[in-house]
């Protein structure tokens, strides 16, 4: 019964699902194809080299309210994390300096990279912000999320540790 009602509840808060596919949406069970990202405030990096460790991807932008709503429970989210997943984010801002000062704004210390060309967006599906993948570590999605969570909730962690198979 616990767990019938924590499914709904999961349900109810996290799975929002998309209205309409983005142009070359990668869809729930597929791979993410390989894409160079560029670096906000750290190195740039393809997006493979996050393969081998599951992915928590989050798809913000500085002026959306919601995902600044939504960064410090990801923050504390990858704190938690300890090594077991990786959590990066991915701005839609068409200008790095406003996602270089929302990324200080917010204190967050996990890796954030800018996608003003809209390769990711596209590929992720976000045609709503913010939108968090939980993504395996060969590199399939698994679920989507769209609008603000508190990921460090006790659903949100319960959920978390059930897809990616970890303890947190």
């Amino acid at each position: 019964m616990k767990s019938l009602l924590l499914s709904i509840v999961l349900g109810l808060m996290l799975v929002q699902p998309a209205l309409s596919r983005t142009p070359g949406e990668v869809e729930v069970g597929a791979v993410l194809r390989d894409v160079p990202m560029r670096g906000i405030a750290g190195p740039s990096r393809m997006l493979s080299d996050y393969r081998g460790k599951p992915l928590i991807i989050n798809v913000w932008a500085s002026w959306c309210g919601p995902c600044r709503e939504e960064m410090p429970s990801l923050q504390r989210l990858a704190r938690r994390a300890g090594g077991k997943f990786n959590v990066v984010g991915i701005s839609t801002d068409d200008y790095i300096d406003r996602a270089t000062l929302f990324v200080k704004q917010t204190d967050t210390s996990f890796d954030n990279f800018i996608d003003s060309r809209l390769v990711l967006e596209h590929m992720l599906g976000a045609e709503r912000l913010p939108l968090t993948l939980l993504v395996d570590a060969k590199g399939r999605v698994l679920a989507k999320y769209y609008g603000a969570q508190a990921w460090d909730s006790p659903a949100a962690l319960a959920l978390v540790s059930k897809a990616f198979g970890v303890k947190l």
